[in-house]
C-alpha cells in the first residue's frame, strides 16, 4: 500500500452514495481498511438509508439526512478517542446505503401449468404471469436476512426467490378460488391483490413489502384453446350444419383445393360470398320460401279475311267467334312466332272446334 493510498483513505471525511443504477438494491461504502474517520459527515438522500456495522454487529440505521459522526452522539465510536496511534485509528466499521426506492416491472410466472378444477371444463391446466414492485422497508433485516456481507447487492439476486414465492402462493389462490376459467379476465385485479395479502407475512421477515402485483395474463393450453376457438366459431356461425358449409367453403377456398385449379379458389369464394350474405350480420336469416312462377304471357291473334287484317282478338275472344260462326276452321290466322298466315284448325286454334259439335247430318229421302 503507498503512502498516497493511505494518508487519501485517512482523509476522506465524507461518506454518501449517489446511485446511477437502476437495480442497486445495496451498495458497500469502500474505505482503505474500513477505516471511519472520527467526526466524518455521512449523507443519507432521500430514497437510502444507511446501516452502520461495526466490528461484525449491526450498530445502528440511519434515515435521510445530515449525520456527524462523533462519540457524542455515536456512542460505539468511543473506541475513537484513542489517537495515539496517529492516522491508524483503531476503529473498524462498515457502512452499506440500502435503497428504499420502489422498484417496479419486476417479472413473475408459473414455469409449469397450474391443474385445478373447473366447474365447465372439469381437471384444467393454466399458466399465468405478470409483474409485481418490490420496495425494502426493514433495512437492517434486509441486510442481515438477505444480502450478508455482499458490497453491492442488485435487484436480480432476490427477485428469483420472490418470484417463487409469488408463484407458490398464486397456485394455492387461484386452485382454491372456485373461479371459472371463463371468467378469471375479470378478477385478475382481486387474485394480484389476494396473492399480496398471503405473501405480505412472508415478504416481512425479508424486511420487504410487495406493495403492487399485478396479474396480467391467465392462460389455457394451446390444444384447449384451438377447441374453444372451434366452439366460438360453431356459436358464430348458428347451426352445425351452416357451419359446415361455411368450413368447406373456406377449404375450398384455400389455395391448391379445387384439385389445383383456379376454378376451385373462385368457387370456394363464391360460396363463402353467398354464405356470408346468407348469414348476414346479425347471424343466419330466416329462409323464404320461393316466389309463384309468374303466369304465362297470353298470345293474341290476327284474322285475314276479305283482303284485310282483323285484330288483335285473344284466345276467350276467338272463342266465342267460334262459337258464334264468326270463326272457321278455314280461317286464316297469324301469332307473333308463326311463320306466316295459316287455317285456324292448323295451330293452337284448332281446339276451338274441337268441341264444337259437327254439323247436322242431311235428311234422307222419304224420311
Amino acid at each position: 500500500m503507498s503512502i498516497f493510498d493511505f494518508l487519501s483513505g485517512q482523509f476522506i471525511d465524507v461518506i454518501e452514495w449517489t446511485d446511477d443504477t437502476r437495480d442497486t438494491l445495496v451498495w458497500r461504502f469502500e474505505r482503505q481498511g474500513h477505516e471511519i474517520k472520527y467526526g466524518a459527515k455521512l449523507t443519507v438522500r432521500e430514497g437510502q438509508a444507511a446501516v452502520f456495522i461495526h466490528e461484525g454487529q449491526l450498530a445502528d440505521v440511519f434515515m435521510p439526512g445530515l449525520y456527524l459522526l462523533e462519540t457524542n452522539n455515536m456512542p460505539v465510536m468511543t473506541s475513537l478517542q484513542h489517537w495515539d496511534h496517529g492516522f491508524r485509528s483503531p476503529f473498524k466499521s462498515e457502512i452499506y446505503f440500502v435503497s428504499t426506492n420502489r422498484f417496479t416491472n419486476l417479472k413473475w410466472g408459473t414455469r409449469n401449468p397450474v391443474i385445478l378444477r373447473d366447474p365447465e371444463f372439469g381437471p384444467t391446466r393454466v399458466r399465468a404471469f405478470g409483474t409485481y414492485a418490490l420496495k425494502v422497508t426493514d433495512p437492517a433485516r434486509f441486510l442481515t436476512e438477505i444480502v450478508g456481507t455482499d458490497g453491492e447487492f442488485t435487484s436480480d439476486e432476490i427477485t428469483y426467490q420472490l418470484r417463487n414465492i409469488i408463484v407458490q402462493e398464486f397456485s394455492r389462490v387461484i386452485a382454491s378460488s372456485g373461479i371459472p376459467v371463463m371468467d378469471m379476465a375479470a378478477n385478475t385485479a382481486d387474485l394480484g391483490k389476494l396473492v399480496a395479502e398471503r405473501i405480505a407475512a412472508t415478504m416481512t421477515e425479508y424486511g420487504v413489502t410487495i406493495p403492487e402485483l399485478y396479474v396480467e395474463n391467465i392462460s389455457l393450453p394451446a390444444a384447449v384453446e384451438a377447441v374453444m376457438d372451434r366452439r366460438t366459431g360453431m356459436g358464430v356461425a348458428g347451426d352445425l350444419d351452416r357451419y359446415a358449409r361455411f368450413q368447406t367453403a373456406e377449404a375450398l377456398g384455400q389455395p391448391g383445393s379445387g384439385a389445383g385449379s383456379a376454378m376451385g379458389t373462385g368457387l370456394g369464394a363464391g360460396i363463402g360470398m353467398a354464405m356470408a350474405q346468407q348469414m348476414g350480420p346479425w347471424g343466419p336469416r330466416p329462409v323464404q320460401p320461393a316466389p309463384p312462377p309468374l303466369p304465362p304471357v297470353e298470345r293474341v291473334w290476327h284474322i285475314a279475311e276479305n283482303g284485310a287484317t282483323q285484330g288483335p282478338f285473344s284466345m276467350a275472344r276467338l272463342g266465342r267467334m267460334a262459337a258464334e260462326g264468326g270463326l272457321a276452321r278455314e280461317t286464316l290466322v297469324w301469332t307473333a312466332g308463326q311463320d306466316g298466315w295459316m287455317r285456324a284448325d292448323e295451330t293452337d286454334l284448332g281446339r276451338l272446334f274441337t268441341v264444337m259439335p259437327p254439323p247436322p247430318p242431311a235428311p234422307r229421302q222419304g224420311d
